[in-house]
């Protein structure tokens, strides 16, 4: 049985501040909690940093949020999953995975959802917290 968290950790386009319209969304069901961080690296796809689960001294940070209605996990779950890719047809692989991972909160370990990408990254750019601090705060400028 999968293992349940009624919190979700972002990186990327649904961070506070970004004009993703899917933020509008994001921002109906859960509650911005604050900024946090999880064992990862970021890297640059082209377009976007994507993140991948990292097990050395890596941390990415990202915004915690905590969901308003836990009845509503199921189906806010498959809304989100839908979002990030994950629902495709036979024989692709979806762009980014699921995955309840211990996220660094505060000084303690809460249990959250995070979308990691789920291709390569091989042919990537790493990129290093002050890099993705720039793209996330162009990102959110008016």
């Amino acid at each position: 049985m999968e293992q349940q968290s009624e919190f979700l950790f972002v990186y990327g386009s649904l961070r506070v501040g970004f004009r993703d319209p899917a933020y509008e969304y994001l921002s109906k069901y859960f509650t911005f909690l604050g900024e946090a961080e999880v064992p990862g690296k970021f890297y640059f796809n082209g377009t976007v940093p994507v993140a991948v689960p990292s097990h050395d001294k890596n941390y990415i940070s990202g915004d915690l949020y905590a969901l308003n209605n836990i009845d509503e996990l199921k189906w806010v779950i498959v809304q989100l999953d839908d979002y990030e890719g994950l629902n495709v047809m036979n024989g692709e692989i979806p762009l980014y995975k699921r995955e309840n991972v211990p996220v660094i909160f505060q000084g303690r370990n809460v249990n959250a959802w995070i979308y990691w990408y789920n291709r390569s990254v091989n042919e990537m750019t790493a990129l290093d917290a002050e890099e993705v601090s720039k793209y996330t705060r162009q990102q959110k400028k008016p």
